[in-house]
C-alpha cells in the first residue's frame, strides 16, 4: 500500500445548511492525512463565496491547511467527476442522505450517482459535524477478494491516523456455503459443524492478512473477526448499525450494471440506507 493513500481530497460544496460542517469535517481529514483540500463548486466564480469559504477555513490555518476552491459550471455530477480527475482527486468527500426514498433510489441521488461513477475513493457523510466527534470503532469488510487485503491494510491506516481504538473486520459468509438441509437434530448438528469449520477457515485468512500490515498499525488497537452467515452488503451493514460504528470501510465494487441497480446487492444495500458514514475505497 501506498504510504500516503489520500494525497489529495475533493468535497463538492454546496451553500446548504451542512456547508460548515462538511467543510470542517474535510479539512479534519486533510489536517489528519496531511493531504492537500480542494473545493469543488458547481458554479461561477464569485468573490463573495470565495469569502464565505475561506472565512470557514480560517479555523485551520494553525494547521497549515493546504486548501484550492476550484469553480466550475455545468451538471453537478459531471463537473464533480471532471474536476476529481483533474486535480487527481484521491478521496471524495460527499454529503448522503440516511435513507434515500424509494423514488430517489430509482432516479438516482447526486451523491449516488457520484458513487457510481467515480474512479477514486469515496467517503459518504450522513452526520458531519463542526464540532469534531471521535471515531472509535471502525467496521471494514473482510469478504474474499482480491481487493480486501488493501481495504483492510487502509482501514488500520485511517485508525491509526483519527486514533480509532477498535477494528471489527467483518467476513460475510453466504448462506448457501453451508450445503446441508436441516430437518432434526442430527443435520442441525452436521450444520453446526459445517458453520464452526468454515469461520475458522475464515478468520484464518483474515489473521493472515493482519499479519502483513505494519505493526505501526496495528499496535494499541482492539482488533475483532467477526463472521456472520447472511446476504453480503445487508449483513455488514446491520452489523455496522448495531455495534453503533463510527465508520464503516468497504471495498468499492467491480462494476455495476443496470441490474445490480434494479436488484440492489453487495454496496448497494448499503447506499440505499447508509448505516453510518461510509468509506468506499478504489
Amino acid at each position: 500500500m501506498s504510504l500516503k493513500p489520500f494525497s489529495s481530497i475533493g468535497i463538492g460544496v454546496a451553500f446548504s445548511p451542512n456547508l460548515k460542517a462538511n467543510l470542517f469535517e474535510a479539512a479534519r481529514l486533510a489536517v489528519f492525512f496531511q493531504s492537500k483540500l480542494v473545493l469543488i463548486h458547481v458554479g461561477n466564480p464569485s468573490e463573495i463565496k470565495t469569502k464565505k469559504l475561506t472565512s470557514f477555513l480560517k479555523t485551520f490555518e494553525t494547521d497549515n491547511l493546504d486548501y484550492e476552491i476550484v469553480f466550475k459550471t455545468g451538471e453537478p455530477v459531471d463537473v464533480i467527476l471532471s474536476v476529481s480527475k483533474d486535480k487527481k482527486i484521491d478521496l471524495l468527500v460527499l454529503g448522503a442522505a440516511k435513507r434515500e426514498r424509494f423514488v430517489t433510489y430509482y432516479m438516482g441521488s447526486i451523491a449516488r450517482k457520484i458513487t457510481r461513477k467515480v474512479k477514486c475513493s469515496i467517503l459518504l457523510l450522513i452526520k458531519p459535524s463542526v464540532e469534531r466527534i471521535p471515531c472509535e470503532h471502525i467496521v471494514v469488510n473482510g469478504i474474499k477478494d482480491p481487493k480486501t487485503e488493501q481495504t483492510i491494510t487502509t482501514a488500520f491506516y485511517v485508525a491509526k491516523h483519527l486514533m480509532s481504538e477498535k477494528i471489527t473486520i467483518v467476513e460475510e459468509i453466504r448462506e448457501e456455503y453451508v450445503a446441508v438441509k436441516v430437518d432434526d437434530d442430527k443435520s442441525l448438528r452436521r450444520a453446526n459443524i459445517a458453520k464452526e469449520r468454515i469461520k475458522l477457515r475464515e478468520n484464518q485468512r483474515i489473521k493472515e492478512i493482519v499479519s502483513h500490515i505494519p505493526e505501526d498499525y496495528t499496535k494499541n488497537k482492539i482488533i475483532k473477526l467477526q463472521p456472520i452467515f447472511g446476504k453480503q452488503g445487508y449483513s455488514i451493514g446491520h452489523y455496522a448499525q448495531i455495534s453503533r460504528a463510527d465508520l464503516l470501510v468497504m471495498n468499492a465494487p467491480s462494476k455495476m450494471t443496470f441490474w445490480d441497480r434494479l436488484f440492489p446487492h453487495d454496496i448497494e444495500h448499503i447506499l440505499t440506507e447508509l448505516p453510518t458514514d461510509v468509506l468506499i475505497l478504489q
